[in-house]
């Protein structure tokens, strides 16, 4: 008797449920109770019963019939079950209590926090943008100059990180302004620049391009006193 049962146990199919429903049927508007029922019609699927009545549910909980059959209603009434017909081998016609609307909810639930989620971190990363810019120009920004860097976020819809890195370019050729870092996030784009790793590369090119052609000019003409500062964008010194 003992070993029948041991061997009952083994072979016994485990229930499983995935994780994710237990850490939000609260945020789904599910109660307790009806989150135990579904979890019930599971288990009655697992073991072949796709039709579990109120009556097979209640015989393994602690509620009545009645108020079974008005929580089933309510599942019904909010779409996290619904009644399928469905076929069997012999072509019979049948029905089955379906929770796959209880997973379309959590994949809904789920897409939504995540879009939320960006969306509070595009506002953070926006944020410590515009802190960014009032530390560089020492100064905050005028609405002219915050209208203009919502424009290059959601109008021509650069990345936050790039807009940074045209900052820090304009900050290391000491042009410090707005029309200065619009032309640079122009040329970036206009040159298929999408990385700070592109734009480093992209800016390098450009300063090699110009000192070969500065050597060249150099000796044909006259040598000329050398600049720091280089404008890459424009193609003159500062």
């Amino acid at each position: 008797m003992e070993k029948d049962l041991s061997l009952q146990l083994l072979l016994e199919k485990p229930f499983t449920l995935p994780g994710l429903l237990f850490r939000h049927y609260k945020a789904l508007g599910l109660s307790d109770l009806q989150f135990l029922l579904l979890i019930h019609i599971r288990q009655f699927h697992q073991e072949g019963n796709d039709f579990p009545t109120p009556q097979d549910l209640v015989n393994r909980m602690t509620i009545d019939e009645q108020e079974c059959t008005r929580q089933l209603k309510q599942l019904l009434t909010n779409r996290f079950i619904e009644i399928e017909e469905v076929k069997n081998r012999e072509e019979k016609i049948s029905e089955s209590i379906s929770i796959d609307p209880l997973f379309e909810k959590l994949h809904l639930l789920l897409n939504e926090e995540e879009l939320k989620g960006q969306d509070e971190e595009k506002k953070a990363e926006e944020g410590r943008l515009f802190q960014r810019f009032e530390q560089e120009f020492a100064r905050p920004l005028s609405p002219m100059e915050m209208e203009m860097v919502s424009m290059w976020l959601d109008e021509d819809r650069h990345q936050p990180y790039m807009i940074e890195a045209a900052l820090r370019e304009s900050v290391v050729s000491s042009r410090l302004n707005f029309r200065y870092i619009d032309r640079i996030l122009f040329d970036w784009k206009k040159n298929g620049v999408k990385t700070v790793e592109q734009a480093k590369a992209h800016g390098e090119k450009v300063r090699s391009h110009h000192s070969s052609r500065n050597y060249s000019k150099q000796t044909e003409e006259k040598p000329k006193k050398r600049h720091p500062g280089y404008n890459w964008l424009e193609g003159d010194g500062e």
